[in-house]
Protein backbone atom coordinates (compact mmCIF):
# COMPACT_ATOMS: atom_id res chain seq x y z
CA UNK A 1 0.00 0.00 0.00
CA UNK A 2 1.23 3.69 -0.84
CA UNK A 3 1.25 6.37 1.50
CA UNK A 4 -1.55 8.12 0.64
CA UNK A 5 -3.83 4.97 0.63
CA UNK A 6 -3.01 4.07 4.62
CA UNK A 7 -4.21 5.72 7.72
CA UNK A 8 -1.59 6.07 9.87
CA UNK A 9 -1.51 4.93 13.48
CA UNK A 10 -1.09 8.28 15.17
CA UNK A 11 -4.30 9.20 12.83
CA UNK A 12 -5.78 6.25 13.87
CA UNK A 13 -5.33 6.33 17.39
CA UNK A 14 -6.90 10.21 17.37
CA UNK A 15 -9.97 9.22 15.43
CA UNK A 16 -10.44 6.28 17.90
CA UNK A 17 -10.03 9.01 20.90
CA UNK A 18 -11.73 11.48 19.36
CA UNK A 19 -15.01 9.85 17.84
CA UNK A 20 -15.24 6.19 19.37
CA UNK A 21 -17.92 7.40 22.36
CA UNK A 22 -19.54 9.28 19.81
CA UNK A 23 -19.90 6.44 17.43
CA UNK A 24 -20.68 4.29 20.20
CA UNK A 25 -23.37 6.40 21.18
CA UNK A 26 -25.13 6.51 17.70
CA UNK A 27 -24.82 3.01 17.41
CA UNK A 28 -26.26 2.67 20.79
CA UNK A 29 -29.38 4.66 19.65
CA UNK A 30 -29.65 2.66 16.60
CA UNK A 31 -29.66 -0.82 17.94
CA UNK A 32 -31.26 0.00 21.25
CA UNK A 33 -28.26 -2.51 22.91
CA UNK A 34 -24.73 -1.00 24.67
CA UNK A 35 -23.13 -4.55 24.09
CA UNK A 36 -23.98 -4.55 20.56
CA UNK A 37 -23.18 -1.28 20.04
CA UNK A 38 -19.48 -1.68 21.79
CA UNK A 39 -18.93 -4.47 19.45
CA UNK A 40 -19.58 -2.71 16.52
CA UNK A 41 -18.25 0.58 17.56
CA UNK A 42 -14.90 -1.47 17.91
CA UNK A 43 -15.42 -3.54 14.52
CA UNK A 44 -15.98 -0.01 12.80
CA UNK A 45 -12.18 0.88 13.83
CA UNK A 46 -10.84 -2.80 13.54
CA UNK A 47 -12.15 -2.24 9.81
CA UNK A 48 -9.86 0.73 9.70
CA UNK A 49 -7.14 -1.57 10.70
CA UNK A 50 -7.40 -4.03 8.18
CA UNK A 51 -8.43 -1.77 4.84
CA UNK A 52 -6.90 1.49 5.72
CA UNK A 53 -7.95 4.69 4.11
CA UNK A 54 -6.24 8.16 3.82
CA UNK A 55 -8.97 10.17 5.77
CA UNK A 56 -8.47 14.28 4.32
CA UNK A 57 -8.52 16.44 7.26
CA UNK A 58 -11.07 18.63 5.34
CA UNK A 59 -13.83 16.01 5.48
CA UNK A 60 -16.10 14.94 8.25
CA UNK A 61 -14.30 11.95 9.53
CA UNK A 62 -17.69 11.24 11.37
CA UNK A 63 -19.51 10.73 8.01
CA UNK A 64 -17.11 8.04 7.12
CA UNK A 65 -17.10 6.02 10.51
CA UNK A 66 -21.19 6.08 9.86
CA UNK A 67 -21.03 4.98 6.58
CA UNK A 68 -18.97 1.92 7.80
CA UNK A 69 -20.60 1.32 11.07
CA UNK A 70 -24.10 1.77 9.36
CA UNK A 71 -22.48 -0.89 6.94
CA UNK A 72 -21.77 -2.93 9.98
CA UNK A 73 -25.53 -2.20 11.46
CA UNK A 74 -27.21 -4.01 7.92
CA UNK A 75 -24.47 -7.10 8.45
CA UNK A 76 -25.81 -7.25 12.17
CA UNK A 77 -29.51 -7.31 11.17
CA UNK A 78 -29.12 -9.97 8.43
CA UNK A 79 -26.98 -11.98 10.65
CA UNK A 80 -30.14 -11.67 13.16
CA UNK A 81 -32.66 -12.59 10.76
CA UNK A 82 -30.75 -15.48 9.31
CA UNK A 83 -30.47 -16.84 12.75
CA UNK A 84 -33.79 -15.94 13.72
CA UNK A 85 -34.88 -18.58 10.89
CA UNK A 86 -32.61 -20.96 11.59
CA UNK A 87 -33.80 -21.08 15.35
CA UNK A 88 -37.53 -21.34 14.19
CA UNK A 89 -36.49 -24.47 11.63
CA UNK A 90 -34.43 -26.02 14.66
CA UNK A 91 -37.96 -25.62 16.68
CA UNK A 92 -39.63 -28.12 14.40
CA UNK A 93 -37.14 -30.84 14.81
CA UNK A 94 -36.32 -32.96 17.86
CA UNK A 95 -33.97 -31.91 20.11
CA UNK A 96 -32.12 -35.03 20.02
CA UNK A 97 -31.18 -34.07 15.90
CA UNK A 98 -30.19 -30.42 16.66
CA UNK A 99 -26.71 -30.16 15.80
CA UNK A 100 -24.02 -29.34 18.60
CA UNK A 101 -23.47 -25.83 19.57
CA UNK A 102 -20.19 -25.61 17.17
CA UNK A 103 -21.93 -27.14 14.36
CA UNK A 104 -24.96 -24.80 14.81
CA UNK A 105 -22.46 -21.51 14.29
CA UNK A 106 -20.77 -23.52 11.33
CA UNK A 107 -23.80 -23.90 9.90
CA UNK A 108 -25.25 -20.12 10.69
CA UNK A 109 -22.31 -18.52 9.33
CA UNK A 110 -22.72 -21.01 6.22
CA UNK A 111 -25.96 -19.56 5.53
CA UNK A 112 -24.55 -15.83 6.31
CA UNK A 113 -21.94 -16.11 3.39
CA UNK A 114 -24.71 -17.54 0.89
CA UNK A 115 -26.84 -14.95 1.32
CA UNK A 116 -24.02 -12.55 0.99
CA UNK A 117 -23.23 -14.12 -2.42
CA UNK A 118 -27.28 -14.56 -3.28
CA UNK A 119 -27.59 -10.64 -2.17
CA UNK A 120 -25.43 -9.55 -4.77
CA UNK A 121 -26.63 -11.31 -7.77
CA UNK A 122 -29.30 -8.93 -9.62
CA UNK A 123 -33.10 -9.82 -8.22
CA UNK A 124 -34.71 -11.90 -11.15
CA UNK A 125 -31.21 -13.80 -11.48
CA UNK A 126 -31.15 -14.77 -7.32
CA UNK A 127 -35.27 -15.28 -7.43
CA UNK A 128 -35.17 -17.72 -10.45
CA UNK A 129 -32.29 -19.40 -8.16
CA UNK A 130 -33.74 -19.53 -5.25
CA UNK A 131 -37.42 -20.84 -6.69
CA UNK A 132 -35.52 -23.71 -8.10
CA UNK A 133 -33.58 -24.89 -5.04
CA UNK A 134 -35.56 -24.13 -2.86
CA UNK A 135 -39.46 -24.77 -4.09
CA UNK A 136 -38.61 -27.14 -6.54
CA UNK A 137 -39.65 -25.39 -9.29
CA UNK A 138 -39.33 -26.24 -13.03
CA UNK A 139 -38.18 -23.73 -15.37
CA UNK A 140 -41.46 -23.18 -17.05
CA UNK A 141 -42.82 -22.12 -13.64
CA UNK A 142 -40.31 -20.18 -12.90
CA UNK A 143 -40.72 -18.60 -16.20
CA UNK A 144 -44.35 -17.95 -15.25
CA UNK A 145 -43.72 -16.32 -12.28
CA UNK A 146 -41.32 -14.14 -13.21
CA UNK A 147 -43.10 -13.38 -16.40
CA UNK A 148 -40.11 -14.20 -18.82
CA UNK A 149 -39.74 -16.75 -21.11
CA UNK A 150 -38.33 -20.25 -20.40
CA UNK A 151 -34.79 -19.69 -22.12
CA UNK A 152 -34.77 -15.88 -19.71
CA UNK A 153 -35.10 -18.45 -17.15
CA UNK A 154 -31.98 -20.59 -18.20
CA UNK A 155 -29.76 -17.81 -19.02
CA UNK A 156 -30.88 -16.45 -15.51
CA UNK A 157 -29.81 -19.66 -13.73
CA UNK A 158 -26.45 -19.48 -15.59
CA UNK A 159 -25.57 -16.37 -14.10
CA UNK A 160 -25.94 -17.02 -10.99
CA UNK A 161 -24.52 -20.33 -10.43
CA UNK A 162 -21.66 -18.83 -12.14
CA UNK A 163 -21.70 -16.33 -9.48
CA UNK A 164 -22.36 -18.65 -7.01
CA UNK A 165 -19.07 -20.61 -8.30
CA UNK A 166 -16.88 -17.25 -8.85
CA UNK A 167 -17.86 -16.64 -5.32
CA UNK A 168 -17.15 -19.82 -3.76
CA UNK A 169 -13.77 -19.86 -5.66
CA UNK A 170 -12.64 -16.59 -3.93
CA UNK A 171 -13.99 -17.89 -0.86
CA UNK A 172 -11.59 -20.72 -0.79
CA UNK A 173 -8.75 -19.10 -2.69
CA UNK A 174 -9.01 -16.31 0.35
CA UNK A 175 -9.19 -19.93 2.68
CA UNK A 176 -5.70 -20.88 1.52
Amino acid sequence: MSAPDTLAQPTLTMLYADHHGWLHAWLRRKLGCTFTAEDLAQDTFLRLLVRPRALDADRNPRAYLTTIANGLVVDHWRRADIERAWLAAMMDRPEALHPSAEHQAILIETLVEVDRILAALPDKPREAFLLAHLHDLTYAEIGARLQVSERMVKKYMAQAMLHCLTAASSFHAALA
